[in-house]
């Protein structure tokens, strides 16, 4: 385990030209190119408001803020989902010719799109500004939120890019699963509308406690719940580690399997 961690800690530049090349190829053949980062999510949140604050009537007090910080934190998930999932078998070709610890190329996948939620926050800012919300002192704790993210999709991203390459049809079921985890979330509705015999989705969901404490620092001006982010911090590195450690027994096997 020490020897492979070594191993990725001596391909960083291979890491850094991955995820650099993986940012480029996004939008290399759009007009707008890198606008698209702050384009897309702008899209989402008026789409959203239309069909929820318009015509639904659904929305309540500065609805527009509150879509625009589930659907930022929303689409670094769905996103690293996504592209994790082929991220090992895109690189097949590299991979059969050169030995490197597979695991680099699913979490590549999972830094770029922390890139891409960087340029999200602005868009976030921005709707904050608007709607004259001033974060309090909480938002000393968005570092910490962001960590925890992070460390969760990169244990996401390692699991699926491994079972990807064994059982093809992951890729398929994906687009569905995503679909389901989007509306059991607390990103386009409040999660006090549930009915509370479902409460209980929210209260287990990862993701719900992490987008509720991105909204609690920045429109709530109060303090996230540390107990579900520490342990959702630490159930994830466990996860981490023990996917990195598998990942080191058992590469050959991704070898045999491309």
């Amino acid at each position: 385990m020490r020897k492979y961690l070594e191993e990725i800690v001596k391909r960083k530049d291979l890491i850094i030209y991955l995820i650099r090349s993986g940012l480029k190829a996004e939008h290399r053949n759009s007009y707008l190119g890198y606008f698209w980062w702050l384009l897309d999510p702008l899209i989402g949140v008026l789409i959203y408001y239309f069909l929820i604050g318009v015509i639904l009537g659904r929305g309540g007090e500065n609805f527009a803020v509150f879509l625009v910080i589930g659907l930022v934190a929303w689409r670094w998930t769905s996103t690293t989902l996504n592209s994790s999932a082929k991220a090992i078998l895109r690189y097949s070709s590299i991979i059969n010719q050169v030995y490197l610890p597979k695991s680099i190329f699913p979490m590549t996948r999972t830094l770029s799109q922390l890139v891409n939620f960087s340029f999200g926050l602005i868009i976030v800012a921005i709707f904050l500004a608007v709607y004259g919300i001033i974060p309090g002192w909480q938002i000393i704790y968005m570092p910490l939120i962001v960590f925890v993210q992070l460390i969760f999709l990169l244990a996401i991203s390692l699991f699926l890019a491994y079972i990807s390459v064994f059982v093809r049809d992951v890729d398929n079921l994906l687009s569905h699963v995503t679909r389901i985890w989007f509306y059991t979330s607390p990103i386009i509705w409040e999660g006090g509308r549930m009915p509370d015999e479902y409460q209980w989705v929210v209260d287990i969901n990862p993701l719900a406690q992490i987008i509720n404490s991105y909204r609690d620092i920045l429109m709530y001006q109060s303090s996230p719940n540390l107990v579900a982010l520490f342990s959702i911090g630490v159930a994830s590195m466990l996860f981490l580690a023990m996917f990195l450690y598998y990942y080191s027994k058992n590469e050959f096997k991704i070898i045999k399997a491309l």
